[in-house]
C-alpha cells in the first residue's frame, strides 16, 4: 500500500482552509495534519517534535508572521520542509522571492481547486510545481519577454523602499512642497523629484494623494 502524503495548511482565512481541506480529502493518498491561521502558529506547530508534514501549503499574507518570514525561519534553522505557496499575489518578483527562500511550488488561489492535489503530489516527490498562470510568467521571464506587473502585498512594496524614499514619502504625506522637502533634506529639487517618481512607480499610484493613502494604510505616518 502506498504511503500517505501528510499536509499542513496555513492561511489566515478559515473558510479558505476548509475549502482546501475539502478538495484534498477527495484524494485518498493525501491526509491533513492540522492547520495554522498565522505564520507564528506555523512555526510553533513545526517546532514540536511530534508534528511533521511532508508538505506545507502556505499563504504569504498572514498576521503576526507572514509567509516570507516563515520561509526565512526554515532557512535560518535549516529546516528541510517542502513548501507550496498558495497566494492571491501573482507578481513575478513575489514568485522569485519565495523561490529564492526555498519554496518548491506556487499556486494562485484562483486556480487552487484545479491544481492543489497535483501540486502536493509533485512537491512531495521533490519536484517543482506551478499553476498555469504562474508558469506562464516564469516562462515569459526566462525567454526575455516583458512580464506584466501583478498583484503584490503592501508589505513587500514597503520593504522595497529605500530610507531616503521613506523620508520623502513621510514629507509628502505632511503636505510639504518639493522646495520645502529639498530644504529639509538638504537635497536638490531634481533629486526630490527623482525620489517622488520612484515612489509613484514602486507603489503603483498616480499622484501625491495615492502616496499619502498608501502611507496611512501601512502605518508609515
Amino acid at each position: 500500500m502506498k504511503e500517505k502524503i501528510y499536509v499542513h495548511v496555513a492561511d489566515d482565512h478559515k473558510i479558505l482552509i476548509e475549502g482546501i481541506i475539502a478538495v484534498i480529502k477527495t484524494d485518498k493518498e493525501i491526509e491533513i495534519k492540522g492547520y495554522s491561521l498565522t505564520g507564528q502558529e506555523v512555526i510553533d506547530w513545526f517546532s514540536q517534535k511530534e508534528n511533521t508534514a511532508d508538505v506545507l501549503v502556505l499563504d504569504i499574507t498572514m498576521p503576526v508572521l507572514d509567509g516570507f518570514e516563515v520561509l526565512k525561519y526554515f532557512r535560518e534553522k535549516r529546516v528541510d520542509q517542502k513548501v507550496i505557496i498558495l497566494s492571491s499575489y501573482d507578481d513575478l518578483k513575489i514568485v522569485q522571492e519565495v523561490l529564492n527562500l526555498g519554496c518548491m511550488g506556487y499556486i494562485s488561489k484562483n486556480n487552487a481547486g484545479e491544481h492543489i492535489i497535483n501540486a502536493i503530489k509533485a512537491v512531495a516527490k521533490g519536484e517543482q510545481y506551478f499553476s498555469n498562470d504562474i508558469q506562464k510568467i516564469l516562462l515569459q521571464s526566462l525567454s526575455g519577454q516583458m512580464v506584466p506587473k501583478g498583484e503584490v502585498p503592501g508589505k513587500f512594496l514597503l520593504d522595497s523602499l529605500t530610507e531616503r524614499e521613506l523620508d520623502v514619502l513621510k514629507l509628502i504625506t505632511q503636505e510639504h512642497s518639493t522646495i520645502e522637502m529639498a530644504d529639509i533634506m538638504h537635497l536638490s529639487k531634481n533629486t526630490i523629484e527623482t525620489y517622488r517618481k520612484s515612489l509613484l512607480k514602486k507603489l503603483n499610484v498616480k499622484n501625491a494623494v495615492g502616496l499619502a493613502m498608501y502611507a496611512v494604510k501601512n502605518n508609515i505616518v
